[in-house]
């Protein structure tokens, strides 16, 4: 018998500015709350609509040491890195890069975008890897949105996009280093689903539109809002008085020390200074420009 995970904590997403100035709602990190293990930053950007010459993404910077997934709910973004990866993302589509070892990224608003104007709205995940895979060879998994699986409930009232895990008999086709879970749902009134998430597993829903109720009691999760939940192998997600739509986010804790700074998350202050440093004498390279596709 299956144990429904009640509410542990609600936490509100604050804004700040972030890349080259744009402004993005963040739930984690925040005030006294520096990662919700194994996540270390939930970002979610938009919806904002640019005027010509207004568009700003995040230009060339490094990570090591963890995953960054992109997702994209409006809007275009192309992407370039060190190793020689570029692409372009329109919305629904899934980017799931592990920065491994390191590599120097951008991330842009199309050039369409940059020159006309348009609206943008999407999220950046960061996911912690653990000890022994910090060091592991860069990987991206770009996942267009008419391949990522989608699945609807018995009533009609629940659909989910399936971009990590699995959910309603269907499972993604990314793969993941550690268990993973990374669902888009839609609930409408009165929609009443339950999912299955691995006990080990903790679990997050950030309401991104609408309101929504977590779980068994009656508390409601207002937009912006983070529902950190407690104990259990399934989560409940009911309807509200409207369309809703969260984002379920899960992982197993990797319970390892963190030492983070800016775009390097190691384990120990050491590992940070070896990640400044090899960023500093080149030898995480650097972005040769080319046309990307579109």
């Amino acid at each position: 018998m299956s144990t429904t995970r009640d509410l542990a904590r609600v936490i509100t997403a604050h804004r700040q500015h972030e890349g080259a100035g744009f402004i993005v709602r963040r739930p984690v990190p925040g005030p006294g709350l520096d990662l919700i293990d194994p996540f270390l930053l939930i970002d979610e950007l938009g919806p904002i609509d640019y005027a010509p010459g207004q568009a700003v993404g995040a230009p060339d910077h490094p990570h090591r040491g963890f995953e960054t997934v992109s997702y994209i709910l409006e809007g275009e973004m192309e992407h370039e890195d060190s190793a020689g990866h570029r692409g372009f993302l329109r919305a629904g589509d899934v980017q799931w890069m592990t920065a491994g070892g390191g590599i120097v990224h951008s991330e842009m608003p199309s050039r369409q975008i940059q020159e006309r104007g348009g609206r943008v709205h999407g999220f950046q995940i960061w996911v912690n890897l653990p000890a022994s895979l910090k060091m592991t060879r860069p990987r991206y998994q770009e996942v267009p949105a008419a391949r990522i699986p989608t699945a609807t409930s018995a009533d009609g009232k629940a659909t989910v996009r399936v971009v990590a895990g699995e959910a309603l008999g269907v499972r993604a086709v990314i793969d993941t280093h550690t268990p993973i879970s990374f669902h888009e749902w839609r609930l409408a009134p009165g929609a009443d689903v339950t999912t299955a998430i691995a006990s080990d597993q903790q679990v997050l829903v950030y309401v991104f539109a609408g309101k929504a109720i977590v779980g068994d009691g009656a508390t409601v999760i207002k937009d912006g809002q983070l529902a950190v939940l407690a104990a259990g192998d399934a989560v409940r997600l009911r309807g509200n008085d409207t369309d809703a739509r969260l984002l379920l986010l899960a992982g197993k804790p990797l319970r390892e020390p963190v030492a983070r700074h800016g775009p390097f998350v190691m384990n120990t202050r050491q590992q940070l200074i070896e990640a400044f440093e090899d960023f500093q004498s080149g030898r995480m390279g650097e972005i040769t420009r080319t046309a990307i596709a579109q």
